[in-house]
């Protein structure tokens, strides 16, 4: 614990870059992973103007722009392999592959669903074989849909391999492959619900091999734990729940904790919502990320017993912030919001750029509908919950 609260006692604001609209705010972050150079990281962000702005990471200065979107986008992410290629859902029942390297608006390959999937999730497996992308609710479907990743030079669109429609019954809020096992991938949905399925299994039923339930509507989820055998959830109403699938097959309860209102819990540290988690391997610590909608970023440490504040990041931002990345590599933090700000924080540099601007626009534009969480009980049916 000590050690974390070293590692992030030095984050400074090291650069600072501003959207060219200020109205447009940003809804997600990634950074290429696999690079021969740090330097050479490319940042992209997603943008409420349903565009994808990239940045070269060293300098924070934008190299360009895709925006042939003709709908609302959601979830950015780079290939895990090729620094070059990213993939970004669409409500337009598509998810859409970009090249960094071609100049224009226009996707290198398009992941065609069907026509009446709204895409509002996405994530790729760690081999970068298998897409997968949760769709909104319509009517009494909701999807995870899978298509065969790789980019194929000889066919402008693609197919889905196969779907899961049967496991979830509202949208499928979140997506995200296991970290070093390219079978197993995690779903989160305003049901209440995160699933757990293995994608080597020949149907959806055989395939899923956990259920935890939230008893709330699943925002944001994500894999922690030695060997990653955990997962953990946000919810709609800043919740959080914490399980440990190692122990689905025995005698022991698998939730670790569960907290009802985060806000409440670390009431010395004021926090207005959760923005996301984050767990980092080389401490065995997960970190929650909280924010106020003044712009103010607090860090927390996450234990079975207790919620910890460690370092409360000031005077970046100006208004609410919604998307955070982590980089590994160089422990730094990439952060946008409702203010048109990108921020770099990295440990033990200073801000030479110029302080932050005040944001121009009413309080939190962004305040997106969640369809009322259905209260029907859902349950593993395995395990007995024990909350922290």
């Amino acid at each position: 614990m000590e050690g974390i609260e070293q590692s992030l006692s030095h984050l400074h604001i090291a650069k600072r870059s501003s959207i060219k609209d200020s109205t447009a705010y940003i809804l997600d972050i990634d950074v290429s992973k696999s690079v021969e150079e740090q330097n050479n990281q490319t940042i992209a962000i997603l943008c409420s103007d349903k565009s994808i702005k990239l940045y070269r990471k060293e300098t924070m200065t934008c190299l360009q722009e895709f925006n042939a979107h003709p709908a609302v986008l959601s979830g950015v992410r780079f290939s895990n392999s090729n620094h070059n290629l990213l993939y970004s859902a669409c409500s337009d029942a598509t998810v859409k592959l970009w090249d960094a390297r071609v100049i224009g608006t226009g996707a290198v390959q398009v992941y065609n669903g069907y026509p009446s999937n709204v895409f509002i999730s996405l994530d790729i497996s760690c081999n970068d074989l298998v897409v997968c992308a949760g769709t909104e609710k319509v009517e009494d479907d909701s999807f995870l849909v899978f298509w065969d990743a790789r980019y194929s030079s000889d066919t402008k669109s693609k197919e889905p391999l196969g779907v899961y429609s049967e496991s979830h019954n509202d949208d499928v809020t979140q997506v995200r492959f296991h970290p070093t096992n390219p079978s197993l991938v995690a779903s989160g949905s305003t049901d209440g619900l995160v699933n757990v399925f293995d994608i080597n299994k020949d149907n959806e039923d055989d395939a899923l091999t956990s259920t935890c339930n939230s008893d709330s509507s699943v925002n944001v989820i994500g894999w922690a734990g030695k060997d990653y055998k955990q997962v953990y959830c946000l919810t709609h109403d800043e919740g959080f729940c914490w399980w440990d699938l190692a122990q689905v097959d025995t005698e022991e309860p698998i939730t670790l904790c569960k907290v009802e209102d985060m806000r409440e819990k670390v009431s010395a540290c004021p926090i207005d919502y959760l923005i996301g988690g984050l767990y980092l391997e080389k401490k065995d610590s997960l970190l929650l990320v909280g924010g106020s909608h003044s712009g103010n970023i607090n860090l927390l440490n996450c234990d079975f017993e207790r919620v910890t504040h460690l370092k409360a990041l000031q005077g970046g931002h100006s208004a609410t912030v919604r998307s955070f990345c982590w980089s590994v590599d160089d422990d730094s933090l990439l952060t946008g919001g409702e203010d048109a700000q990108l921020l770099l924080w990295k440990p033990k540099v200073k801000d030479s750029s110029p302080k932050k601007r005040d944001h121009q626009k009413m309080a939190s534009s962004l305040q997106q509908s969640v369809r009322v969480h259905n209260t029907k009980s859902h349950s593993s049916g395995k395990k007995e919950r024990a909350e922290c």
